[in-house]
């Protein structure tokens, strides 16, 4: 936009130099040479009246010579006689042109070799008429065109640059503006809710600063709004959750009891975390700044620590690798446990019995991968199970119970990163849902993740697990 408002702003004020420059110049250059013949024609006059007193070839020369046009030769004096016409001066027109002069009465000019030549009737005592020639070189009648021509071109050249610089601050008053405003779009389109424009500028661009910096304002507010009512919804799971732990706590003793009530205080304490992550209403972390985010190794260890009691209960093989040094990421805690336990319950909800499954954690330079994988029947549709609300396990067998949320939330905890999450099939013959977690807030290169599904080699676990059948994989959630 700049450089075109310069371009425009170019071509205009060239059009216009050139449309006031050229006529300027050709008005200088007719003004030269009427100056020169306007001259020529009061040097014709000095030798008038010695024409209308006498006709003596002497007394005519010494006349002729006394005036300066005469004296450098430029004066001649053509006079009738009898017999040969009387010359005086140096002769320059040809005598046809003087005889044509005579004839007509009229002042006239020819061109002659290195100039021109002015040729003046004048009556003579005896009634007949003399022609005065007065001789005009080139460079008279051009003196000082050149000299305008380069002050009208420098006069011309100034007043383009001019315009231009002038072009480019405007360009840059009006350019600066709209790239903030461009930049300010993109950040709040990336999360940065705080995001906000200075009110400067032209007019229009100032009330588009002014427009944007509201709707920021009301996007910040509707999201307040939408915690709060987070918040209020979940506060309002205590007082079921109040009367299932006094049930809880009369159940006696026993594993089973104490499950329960270690399932009910877990419980508690999400919803807890719920409604304090809703309320705290602290802005994401981002580029993975030191602080907000966790120890993925460990909260994965406590997680897998948790589930794997029911894991035991159901006779289900269970294997974690990869989580035996500190992995920061740039994810605040609850939010990766809150992943993991989306993932895990899922295999719980969606598989058998018995089915095995494991959690392995991948170190890269610039990410973490998570891998969350099974020996279930797999996932019908994986595109539609990524889906917001959708549940390809409903679509398929029509059960109930699943909201389609849960690979939601574990979507979203990987693109606050820059990674993503996909679906596919495992080493162990049912469902691999991976997440990739970038370490620096930055989508990792498409070509470094590979070309097959899988990061690392399969152990011998996985190995004597992986079923033979290559059948089409079920539903799945």
């Amino acid at each position: 936009m700049r450089w075109a408002l310069v371009k425009v702003c170019l071509a205009v004020t060239a059009m216009v130099v050139i449309a006031f420059a050229v006529p300027l110049g050709l008005v200088i250059r007719e003004m030269a040479s009427d100056r020169a013949f306007s001259d020529a024609e009061r040097q014709a006059a000095m030798i008038a009246p010695t024409l209308s007193i006498t006709t003596d070839r002497e007394k005519l020369t010494r006349a002729v010579l006394s005036t300066e046009p005469g004296d450098r030769g430029r004066l001649a004096v053509h006079v009738p006689a009898e017999g040969a016409p009387l010359d005086i001066g140096t002769r320059r027109a040809t005598a046809k042109d003087v005889a044509t002069v005579r004839k007509a009465g009229r002042a006239s000019i020819t061109e002659v070799t290195d100039g021109f030549a002015l040729l003046q009737p004048t009556a003579l005592g005896t009634g007949d008429i003399a022609v005065v020639e007065v001789f005009v070189p080139e460079r008279e009648v051009s003196h000082g065109v050149a000299t305008a021509w380069l002050t009208l071109a420098g006069v011309g050249v100034a007043l383009i640059v001019g315009s231009v610089a002038v072009a480019d601050r405007l360009g840059i008053r009006m350019v600066q503006p709209a790239q903030r405003l461009a930049g300010a779009a993109q950040d709040l389109g990336e999360g940065r809710l705080g995001t906000r424009v200075p009110e400067d500028g032209p007019t229009e661009l100032r009330s588009a600063a002014v427009a944007f910096n509201s709707m920021a304002d009301q996007v910040v507010q509707l999201l307040a709004n939408e915690r709060e009512l987070a918040a209020d919804l979940s506060h309002r799971l205590r007082t079921p959750l109040t009367v299932l732990r006094l049930n809880a706590a009369s159940l006696g003793e026993g594993p089973a009891a104490e499950q329960t009530r270690a399932a009910v205080q877990q419980l508690e304490h999400e919803v807890d975390t719920i409604i304090r992550t809703a309320r705290e209403q602290r802005p994401q972390p981002q580029n993975g700044q030191a602080g907000a985010g966790c120890d993925a190794s460990e909260v994965i260890r406590e997680r897998m620590g948790f589930w794997s009691a029911l894991a035991e209960d159901e006779g289900r093989e269970v294997r974690l690798a990869g989580v035996d040094r500190t992995t920061r990421i740039p994810v605040a805690r609850p939010e990766l446990a809150a992943a993991l336990d989306a993932l895990l319950g899922n295999v719980f909800r969606h598989t058998p019995e018995g089915t095995a499954f494991s959690v392995d954690v991948h170190h890269s330079g610039d990410a973490v991968i998570v891998l969350v994988s099974d020996a279930g029947p797999g996932i019908l549709d994986p595109k539609a199970a990524l889906a917001r609300g959708a549940s390809g396990r409903d679509a398929a067998s029509g059960s109930v119970g699943s909201t389609g949320l849960g690979l939601d939330i574990v979507r979203r905890v990987a693109e606050s990163t820059g990674g993503d999450l996909r679906i596919g099939r495992s080493v162990l013959g049912g469902t691999e849902v991976r997440i990739w977690i970038g370490l620096h807030g930055s989508r990792p290169e498409r070509g470094r993740r590979g070309h097959g599904r899988r990061v690392g080699r399969r152990t011998g676990w996985q190995r004597r697990r992986e079923p033979r059948s290559t059948a089409a994989p079920g539903p799945q959630h």
